[in-house]
C-alpha cells in the first residue's frame, strides 16, 4: 500500500470511529420506568440526609416557580441562549421523576441524560453534580422520591435556533463534561476533602462565581474569578478576592449559615437564597464547605485580619454634599458610627465587598431593593429605597458610599446604571 493510500485509510478509520463515538453519545437508550417506591422502602435517616443535601444544593431554589409548589419546576432560567424552564422533580409519574429508577436518577446527575434518553441542558449543573459521591446521590434520590407528588409540566423552552435540538448537547458534553465522582486529594484533611466534594459538586459554587466562555461552559482556568449572575456580580472566591478582611473558615461558616458575617457584610441577591437554603443543611457539611472555601481565598493579598474600618467622611462630604445629606437622612440611623445596629457588632460599610468591586450594580441593587430575611426567620433586613428617590439621588448615594468607605476610583455613569436596573437590564 502506498503512503497516500495508507493515510487515506487511516483517516477514514479515524473519521468512522469519531462518527461512531458521536452517534453513541448522541443517542442514549431510555431506561425502564418503575412503579414509584413507597416512603417505607427508604430508611428514614437516608431521607433526612437527602433533604439536608438537597438544601446544600438549593434544589428548591431552581426547581420551584414563583408562587408554585415546591420542587414542581417551571421556574424560567434566563441564559445567553434563551430561556430554559426547570423541570418537575417531585415523584409524579407523568410530569415528574416518579418513574425514575435510582440508576436513571444517577445517570441524569452524572451525565445529564434524562430517563427517556434525552440530553438535559447544562443549565442543570450536572457538570458539578457528577462529582457527588454515590452515597450522597442515593440520599438525594430517597428524599425526592418521598416528597408529595405534584402534577405540573414545565413550559416549553425558548432557545435560539438550532439549540433546541438536544442532541447537540452531546458535543458540549464531549468538550466540557468531566464525569465524576471526585476523588479525594491526598495530603488534605477529611474535612477539607468533604468540603471540596460538596463545593465542587452538589453546592456547585463555581457555577455562579466563575466566568463562562461563548458556549456557556465555565472557564476552568479562571475558576472562582467572579462572574455575573442574574444582574448581580458574584465576587471572586480565590486569591483575587477583594475582601478587606480575611475570610476565615469561621467567617465563611457564619455567612453561609446566617447570611451575615460580622467581618464582611450581608448576603444579597441570588446569594441570599443560597444562604437561606444552607441554613437548613447539615452542620458538619457546611463547616467542611467553609474550610474549603476559606482555603481558596487564603492567598488573597488584600485580606488582613487586623485591618481597621475605613471612613473618609470629610472627603466624601466635600465631593458629594448631596449624597451626604441623603445618607444622613436615610442611612445614618443604621450605618453611622454609634448607631444602635453598629453597636450590636454589625460590620461597617467599608468591609463590604460590594463597594470595592469595579461595578456598582450590587450596591445599587441593595439600596434600591433592600434586604429581606426569610419568612418566619430572623436575618439581615434593610428597607428598599428604589421608590423613594430619583435616579440621580440613588446615584448620589452610591457615589457618596464609594468615596467615603473606599479609596477606589468613582464609578462612572451611575445615573445611567440606575436607569438600566429600573428597566431590568443586566450587564
Amino acid at each position: 500500500m502506498t503512503r497516500g493510500r495508507w493515510l487515506l485509510a487511516a483517516s477514514t478509520l479515524i473519521l468512522i470511529a469519531g462518527l461512531a463515538f458521536v452517534a453513541a453519545e448522541t443517542w442514549r437508550a431510555p431506561l425502564p420506568a418503575i412503579v414509584p417506591p413507597s416512603a417505607k422502602e427508604f430508611d428514614r435517616a437516608l431521607i433526612a440526609r437527602g433533604g439536608a443535601l438537597a438544601d446544600t444544593g438549593n434544589c428548591a431554589g431552581c426547581h420551584t416557580a414563583s408562587g408554585g409548589r415546591a420542587l414542581a419546576g417551571g421556574r424560567p432560567l434566563p441564559t445567553p441562549f434563551g430561556t430554559i424552564h426547570s423541570t418537575n422533580i417531585t415523584p409524579d409519574v407523568e410530569t415528574g421523576i416518579g418513574a425514575w429508577s435510582r440508576e436513571a436518577f444517577v445517570r441524569a446527575m452524572r451525565e445529564g441524560i434524562a430517563r427517556d434518553g434525552t440530553h438535559l441542558y447544562p443549565a442543570f449543573p450536572y457538570d458539578h453534580f457528577t462529582n457527588a459521591t454515590d452515597r450522597d446521590l442515593e440520599a438525594v434520590y430517597a428524599y425526592l422520591l418521598t416528597r408529595s407528588a405534584v402534577s405540573a409540566r414545565a413550559p416549553a423552552n425558548s432557545l435560539k435556533w438550532p439549540l433546541g435540538f438536544r442532541p447537540l448537547i452531546a458535543g458540549w458534553n464531549l468538550l466540557y463534561l468531566k464525569k465524576g465522582p471526585l476523588a479525594d486529594q491526598p495530603g488534605q484533611s477529611a474535612e477539607w476533602n468533604r468540603g471540596r466534594n460538596l463545593v465542587e459538586g452538589l453546592a456547585h459554587c463555581s457555577d455562579c462565581h466563575s466566568p463562562r466562555n461563548a458556549w456557556g461552559a465555565e472557564k476552568r482556568e479562571q475558576a472562582y474569578d467572579g462572574a455575573w449572575i442574574e444582574g448581580w456580580y458574584a465576587p471572586p472566591l480565590n486569591a483575587h478576592s477583594p475582601a478587606v478582611r480575611a475570610w476565615t473558615a469561621d467567617e465563611v461558616f457564619a455567612y453561609l449559615r446566617t447570611g451575615l458575617s460580622s467581618q464582611h457584610a450581608a448576603a444579597a441577591g441570588p446569594m441570599a437564597g443560597v444562604t437561606q437554603s444552607l441554613a437548613k443543611a447539615d452542620d458538619d457539611d457546611v463547616r467542611a464547605m467553609a474550610v474549603y472555601v476559606a482555603s481558596l481565598m487564603a492567598a488573597a493579598p488584600s485580606a488582613h485580619p487586623n485591618r481597621r474600618a475605613l471612613d473618609r467622611e470629610d472627603i466624601a462630604d466635600k465631593e458629594h454634599p448631596e449624597g451626604a445629606m441623603l445618607f444622613a437622612g436615610a442611612c445614618a440611623v443604621c450605618h453611622a458610627p454609634g448607631a444602635p445596629m453598629m453597636q450590636q457588632g454589625r460590620p461597617p460599610l467599608s468591609w463590604g465587598t460590594a463597594l470595592l468591586v469595579d461595578a456598582p450594580h450590587d450596591t445599587l441593587h441593595v439600596i434600591m431593593e433592600g434586604l429581606r430575611p426569610p419568612a418566619g426567620r430572623p436575618g439581615p433586613a434593610m428597607p428598599a429605597f428604589g421608590d423613594d428617590f430619583s435616579d440621580w439621588q440613588l446615584a448620589e448615594i452610591a457615589a457618596y458610599l464609594r468615596a467615603r468607605y473606599t479609596k477606589n476610583p468613582p464609578w462612572p455613569d451611575l445615573v445611567k446604571t440606575v436607569g438600566e436596573l429600573r428597566r431590568g437590564g443586566a450587564p
